[in-house]
């Protein structure tokens, strides 16, 4: 079983990194395996191993509906 990525997890969706608030938001680009990237408005384009961080979803929560 390979890791855990949040399957609302998509390009285009809006997030934050919980450990690194000063990056801003950033815009998923793509999702591959367990590696999510995003583009940040401070911090340009992280690719974030989502087995280690769980990103914070900005706006309405896709879960929620």
């Amino acid at each position: 079983m390979g890791p855990y990525i949040d399957p609302f997890m998509e390009p285009g969706v809006l997030v934050r990194h919980p450990g690194q608030p000063d990056w801003g938001i950033g815009q998923v680009q793509s999702v591959a395996g367990g590696k999510v990237t995003v583009n940040f408005e401070q911090a340009g384009k992280q690719v974030i191993d989502a087995s280690v961080v769980r990103l914070d979803f900005v706006g309405d929560d896709p879960r929620a509906t």
